[in-house]
Order: C-alpha cells, then structure tokens, then sequence
C-alpha cells in the first residue's frame, strides 16, 4: 500500500514536470512563431513575431534619419508600403503577402482612400496595419509651418477613418511624404502621439526602374544593414512584380518577417532596452570607432574659489623689485590708479648737441662725367633721346633735313636727323681694331634716322 502511494507520487510529479514543459514551449511559440505558419504554402515565409510599441515613447525611428529605429533582431524585416490604395496593383499585393502569409504596415494617402475606401477595408480584414501618409501627399512639407502641417495631417487621418468600419483601428503611424522631414512636422506629430516613420532601407521602385533592378536593390541594402524596415510602394507596378522574389530570398538568406503594432491599454508595449531602438547597438567587444560625449558634471557647491593675492607671487628679479603696496583708489569708485613704472628713471634730462653746426655740402664737380668715359659706359648705339636738347655729343654726326631727300619726314611731319656713331677709341684692343677692320670692308648700313625733339620749323 505505501509502494503504490509512492509510486501515485512519482507519477504526480512527473505530470507536473511535463505539464511546466508544454507550457513553456507553448509560450515561447506565441512569443515568436516558426517561420512555416503559412499552411498550404510550405515555400512561404510567414511572419516570426510581432512588436508591440509605444508611439508616445519612441515618436520617431528610422536610421536613414533618426538616431533610433524598431528594436529588431538580426535578420528581422518590416514590411512598410505607401501611397495606396490603388484598386490595380495594392490587390494584387495583398494578394501576395496573403500566399506567403506576411504581415506589413500601410501608409495611406487621404485622398486615395477617399476614392478607394474598400482597400483600407481589405487591409483591416487581413491583419495589416495602417497608418497615414497626409491627405495629398504634398511635396512640400520640409517648407510648411506648423498649421499647415497640422491641417495636411489632420485632413489625412479623417479620410482614412472615414473608409474604415472601425475608426480606432487606424494606428498612431505617420510617414512625411518624400521623407522631406521639418522641426515643425515633427513637433506637432510628437505633440498628437503620432509615430513618425522613416525607413533603413530603400528600393526605388518609385524611380522608372524593371522590377529585377527593384528586387536587386532591395536585396543589397538589406545585405548591407542586416536587418530594419525596408520602405516599398503597392501602388507600383514594378513592385507588384519584384515583391513575390524579394519575400523568397528573404527566406532563403535568412530573413524573418516582423509584424508591428500600436500599443493599448490592453496590450502593452513589447518590453526592450534603449540600446536595441539603435540600428547599430554598441557592444563591450567591439570597439567603438569615435568619440566618447563628455560628461556633464554636476558640482555639489557653485562657489567661487578665493581669489589669490598679490604677495604669493615672488615678482623680484635682482635689485629691481616691483612695489606691491596697495594704491590709492579713486574715492567712491574703488579703481586703482596707475601704479610708478618699476625701472629707474633719470635724475636730469639728457642734454642735446648744439644744431647749429651742419655737414659739408658735396661739390657738384663730383658728380660730373668726363666725355670720354661716357662713351666708353655707353655699351649701345647713341639716339638722340639719350639727351636733352644741345648736348649731342663732340664725335657723333647729326644729319640735318637738308642732306636728306626731300620729303624725307618723321611722324607727325617733324624733320628727321642722321646721327652717325663714332666708335669709341679708348680701350682699343687687337681684336676691337681687327673688327674695326671687317666692318669698314663691309658696305655701310642704312643709317638711323631719329625723330627731331624740334618742330619743324614754318
């Protein structure tokens, strides 16, 4: 009797023992479903988990332009698309997502949903969340004050509550159109409780690209940062054509599809650590490769340090010493006056040479040249600009008007002169007079003639 109330013990405890067990993998499959929740599309990616946040605690994320994005794991992708609904294309994307069982956010345009309202209605029915984009998309809103931000964003949200059954199911989510971002947008969304979204990775398919060229980016810049939202538009063709190949590649690298929702006050936000809201979180085994902020100090005590005086500092150099006795301030007032210079000054004034006495003026026969050294310093032909009127030199030869031919006559009809070189004698030298030789053999050049300093004379 006391083996089989031992061994109903046992048994009892192992009942609990596999009781714990399947509810701990039951929790953790509701925490993060497998990537194969998509049944009758085993090649489907599905959606791993779904991130709850708080709009009001993170109003803005995106690391193309915000120090923070979504707190994702490695491999973790959010599905964002904007501008629909467009009956033509945002059904056939929904179509898609659907076969591959992938949950997105949608960014919609007011007046898209007003011409539209039975897409915002298809979204809601299929699990998507859906955010605002403003009412016209305008161009313009890194230009707009804060009212006419506030009036674009208002318009926007009534219209797609407008084509919603439910008017609560549109999430406190707001993309800037162009992602044109301004303090003022930002302002006023921060102060509705409007989560601004940016992006971390693009794929151009508003650009007139073939959707191979949209599916090869895509795939790039999720390569190269990792993980983080990826920012597509359903109201393009080309998208509607890459997106099928962009979600299996996903899967075959890896990647894991991430459902994001508004928190409530029946479902709180998924709890986190500020660093995982960074797209790059540092790590205590990787350097960090800039600067570390400095530390903004706080001192107990804000009082100033006393002042030192004057006498801690030995100001002696030698027998000169500076006076450091206190002077006389002005009354009233408290300003020092100027203290005595510290170097000695003369007992009496220096006494200056008479003036009167005055230096030798030089003779002007000085600065005279003889005429013979003047033609030896003169190593170019004599023109008769060289001097002034009546001081052509003794052995030059000045041909006057009337040994010319008639005629003959400068600019401006002032008479011509022929000035003939005399070659100079002195410094004479075998082969200055061999040269003096050569050129008397040879037929004499054309003379020079320079214009007269003169007018001619009527």
């Amino acid at each position: 009797m006391v083996g089989n109330r031992l061994t109903g013990v046992r048994t009892t405890r192992w009942l609990v023992v596999c009781l714990a067990f399947l509810a701990c993998s039951g929790a953790r499959a509701e925490e993060t479903a497998p990537a194969n929740n998509c049944p009758g599309h085993p090649d489907a990616i599905g959606t791993e988990r779904t991130l709850v946040v708080d709009p009001r605690a993170h109003p803005r994320i995106g690391s193309m332009q915000y120090p923070e994005t979504l707190p994702l794991r490695d491999h973790e992708v959010v599905l964002t698309f904007d501008d629909g609904p467009l009956p033509r294309n945002s059904n056939q994307v929904l179509q898609i997502l659907a076969d591959n069982c992938v949950k997105a956010t949608f960014f919609e345009i007011g007046e898209q949903a007003r011409a539209s309202p039975e897409g915002v209605r298809k979204l809601i029915a299929a699990g998507h969340t859906v955010g605002s984009h403003s009412q016209r998309h305008p161009l313009t809103f890194h230009k707009m004050s804060e009212e006419q931000a506030k009036q674009e964003i208002e318009t926007g949200i009534e219209s797609i509550k407008a084509a919603m059954t439910d008017p609560n199911a549109l999430a406190p989510f707001f993309r800037i159109p162009g992602l044109l971002r301004a303090p003022p947008v930002e302002a006023y969304a921060e102060k509705q409780g409007l989560q601004i979204w940016s992006t971390d990775s693009l794929a151009d398919d508003w650009h007139r690209i073939s959707s191979a060229k949209v599916h090869d980016l895509a795939m790039k810049r999720l390569d190269e940062m990792g993980k983080g939202i990826l920012l597509l538009h359903d109201i393009q063709a080309r998208t509607v054509g890459a997106l099928p190949k962009i979600l299996h590649d996903m899967k075959a690298r890896g990647y894991r599809i991430v459902h994001v929702v508004p928190a409530t006050p029946d479902l709180p936000a998924t709890p986190t650590e500020p660093e995982q809201w960074q797209m790059h979180p540092p790590s205590e085994t990787v350097p960090i490769a800039r600067w570390p902020k400095l530390p903004n100090f706080v001192f107990a005590e804000n009082e100033m340090l006393p002042a030192p005086a004057a006498l801690d500092f030995d100001l002696t150099e030698g027998s000169l010493a500076l006076s450091l006795a206190s002077a006389d301030r002005v009354r009233g007032r408290g300003v020092p006056l100027p203290r005595e210079a510290p170097w000695p000054r003369p007992a009496a004034p220096l006494q200056v040479a008479s003036t009167d006495v005055s230096l030798p003026v030089p003779a002007a026969t000085l600065f005279e040249i003889p005429e013979q050294a003047r033609t030896t310093i003169q190593p170019f032909p004599i023109s008769m600009h060289h001097f002034a009127e009546g001081e052509i030199p003794a052995g030059a030869k000045v041909a006057t008007a009337s040994s010319e031919p008639r005629g003959r006559r400068g600019r401006g009809g002032r008479q011509v002169r022929r000035i003939a070189h005399a070659a100079p004698a002195a410094h004479a030298t075998p082969a200055a007079a061999k040269h003096q030789a050569r050129a008397a053999a040879t037929p004499a050049k054309r003379s020079v003639h320079v214009a007269s300093l003169k007018k001619r004379r009527t």
